[in-house]
């Protein structure tokens, strides 16, 4: 189970919405304490994907490296990764799942007419063969 405390839901709901129509991703940081997961910050990360950015988003290395030392300074841990959906399902497609890390939550925000919509957490696993429905509160 994952749960995004107001602040950083707030964060992350905004920053799908202004970047709509294209898709935003950023960082989850939190505490994770078995199989309960805690985000108390948001951390925007650049959509770096050289393509149509309405369809896609793409990480740096570099800057997930950034985010899991700016969660480690503020003694907390990188949980996972959030992007929009924009004018589409929160679901988690093929190419999410191609890119996606097994230790990660991915939090899919879908953004309609520039509005949030809904949002749902997803749980890949270690052979990026499909990824499991996570619990979500926010």
């Amino acid at each position: 189970m994952i749960r995004i405390e107001s602040e950083p839901w707030a964060a992350m709901v905004s920053h799908a919405r202004q970047t709509y129509p294209n898709e935003c991703c950023g960082a989850m940081l939190g505490s994770v304490d078995g199989e309960q997961k805690l985000v108390l910050a948001a951390m925007p990360l650049e959509n770096a994907y050289a393509g149509a950015q309405a369809s896609r988003y793409e990480l740096r290395p570099e800057d997930l490296l950034s985010a899991d030392k700016a969660a480690r300074a503020r003694r907390m841990e990188l949980i996972g990764i959030y992007h929009s959906h924009p004018d589409s399902d929160a679901y988690f497609s093929t190419t999410d799942l191609r890119n996606s890390c097994p230790w990660y939550s991915f939090v899919v925000l879908s953004i309609q007419k520039g509005e949030f919509h809904h949002a749902n957490s997803w749980l890949p696993n270690y052979e990026q063969t499909e990824a499991a429905k996570e619990e979500l509160s926010y």
